[in-house]
């Protein structure tokens, strides 16, 4: 069935936010993060050993968290994204490189990962109300970092 306009529109600037927060977390400014979720979005980054809670909460973790990866990348694709209404729900790919500056060096390590979105439309647009990552796959992890193998 093909797509009415609105629908194009709604998927346009949903991949538009998927991006922007990926640009967001690798620029760190995470403040900015709400121009993304939803003031009272749900944000679970505990796969991998991060945080649960709401916006405010999520950017005070990454705040706290990110310093220690100078280098960064959040590359997205695979975007499935399934519209009802001003609802919408999203299962992302996400390639996720890092360096972090360890006591043996720099070390550089990827993560493999899919969010799964709920978002909503808002008077600002559309915002994610709800992410959760689920683990895929890691590759070099340093040894330190043990509880990603769980």
């Amino acid at each position: 069935m093909p797509l009415s306009l609105q629908e194009i529109s709604d998927r346009i600037e949903i991949e538009d936010l998927i991006w922007h927060y990926s640009d967001i977390i690798d620029r760190k400014a995470f403040d900015e993060l709400d121009t993304v979720f939803t003031e009272d979005a749900h944000i679970d980054y505990s796969v991998f050993g991060g945080s649960v809670g709401n916006r405010a909460e999520t950017i005070e973790f990454l705040h706290g968290a990110m310093g220690a990866f100078p280098y960064t990348q959040h590359l997205n694709a695979n975007m499935q994204v399934k519209l009802d209404g001003d609802v919408a729900y999203g299962h992302i790919m996400c390639f996720n490189p890092q360096e972090m500056k360890t006591p043996d060096g720099s070390t550089t390590w990827m993560l493999g990962l899919w969010y799964n979105d709920k978002y909503v439309r808002t008077a600002d647009g559309w915002r994610i109300a709800e992410r959760v990552e689920q683990r895929s796959w890691k590759f070099n992890v340093p040894d330190f970092m043990s509880f990603l193998d769980e």
